[in-house]
């Protein structure tokens, strides 16, 4: 692989943390700190909403001034969260708190276009490889973004998670500096076209093959969010397990997350996007059915590592699957909508996960996730029965 996209899973590694991070403490800080219960889980929305708001924006930045720029800049934003975080927590502020996940989530729109900048810096039949390599970037945040937020989470510290939140900032300028080094925007194998330039929108997506791959990474962001975000606060407020339980279990859901990515890239070439799909709606719906069947360590452990299977193998295929959808001139266009949808779908997800908990319950919380599920089962069959030709390309490319 080239020197870019090896620099661009160092600074993976450590501008993704602050997911992590916030999925972690986000609802527990923000039970300490909201006016009523049903706002502890916004902190870790605003989060996705501080993406949604930034991927237009940076997509947009990135086709005038290039990636490189951009990067920086998201790296920035990444410091800046920190700092706001820190001040939230010396003053026990909640606005403030979810400002700084507002902005932490403008620095993650980035950090969410690396992929892309990898696909871009190898020959198109390595695309998903390359993707796959940059995500495993996130197997060191699904470690290093919890442990720094639990660095100041005792309960005889005066400022709970202020020293959470300065370690952040540390490792986001770390990032900064990783991405200003060594990454080079001459690296990406890509023809130079007019801003605006190829078919219009609206004819790109008329393909059913846009589709599948946007409902892939969409729905697979959705549902994980979801289920993710409830359940640091399923656990201890609901199930009585301790914080360190809960802990590890979003650290190696994390990790489940980042970890097939040594394989899954491979897998879009070995046996095809569409049945790495159906695998990753598969593990879905294992994860539902481990989740409503109990609120043991084990039942949250099981379920949470089939999400994060899931995930991945339902995101590098969309990932994977996009580029075949666009010409060189569209791609930040198009780039940019798949995100928008993405994170929208996310964004929506995340906030509404603390509301849904306090009505539902945690089992009827994971059987929302069942019709979306369905959804892009539905979408992949309409992919797979009106383009066969593109089928049988994604089936095995050289």
């Amino acid at each position: 692989m080239p020197l870019n996209v090896w620099v661009l899973v160092a600074a993976q590694a450590l501008a993704m943390c602050t997911a992590p991070f916030i999925v972690f403490i986000g609802s527990i800080q923000g039970r300490l700190l909201a006016p009523a219960p049903e706002f502890a889980t916004l902190p870790v929305g605003l989060v996705v909403v501080g993406t949604v708001l930034a991927i237009k924006p940076a997509t947009w930045l990135m086709e005038k001034v290039g990636r490189k720029q951009v990067m920086l800049l998201g790296a920035f934003m990444g410091i800046l969260a920190a700092a706001l975080g820190a001040v939230s927590s010396w003053q026990a502020n909640f606005s403030l708190l979810c400002v700084a996940s507002v902005v932490g989530g403008t620095g993650l729109a980035v950090v969410h276009q690396y992929r892309f900048a990898a696909m871009e810096s190898v020959p198109a039949g390595m695309a998903g490889s390359a993707a796959a390599r940059v995500l495993l970037g996130g197997l060191v945040a699904a470690w290093l973004g919890p442990e720094i937020a639990a660095i100041g989470s005792g309960t005889e510290e005066a400022y709970p998670f202020l020293t959470s939140w300065v370690a952040l900032g540390v490792v986001q300028g770390s990032a900064f500096l990783i991405l200003g080094a060594g990454y080079r925007a001459g690296g990406e194998l890509v023809r130079e076209t007019p801003a605006g330039g190829g078919r219009p929108l609206s004819e790109i997506l008329r393909n059913p093959l846009v589709w599948a791959a946007i409902s892939a990474a969409a729905v697979g962001y959705a549902v994980m969010s979801f289920i993710m975000t409830a359940t640091p606060l399923s656990m201890t407020e609901v199930a009585g397990h301790d914080l360190d339980d809960a802990k590890r279990v979003i650290q190696l859901h994390i990790m489940a997350m980042y970890l097939p990515s040594l394989i899954s890239g491979w897998l879009t070439r070995r046996v095809g996007i569409p049945l790495l799909m159906a695998t990753g709606l598969i593990a879905y719906l294992g994860c539902v059915v481990l989740a409503a069947s109990g609120i043991t360590f084990h039942h949250y452990l099981g379920a949470l590592l089939l999400l994060g299977i899931g995930w991945n193998f339902l995101f590098v295929g969309g990932t994977s699957l996009l580029p075949e959808g666009y010409h060189d001139a569209e791609r930040f266009r198009v780039q940019g909508l798949n995100d928008m949808m993405v994170f929208g779908s996310q964004a929506t997800a995340a906030l509404t996960a603390g509301a849904v908990l306090s009505w539902m319950g945690w089992g009827g919380l994971v059987l929302v996730a069942v019709p979306f599920l369905v959804l892009h089962g539905i979408l992949m069959a309409v992919w797979l029965f009106r383009t066969p030709s593109q089928v049988q390309d994604a089936h095995r490319r050289d």
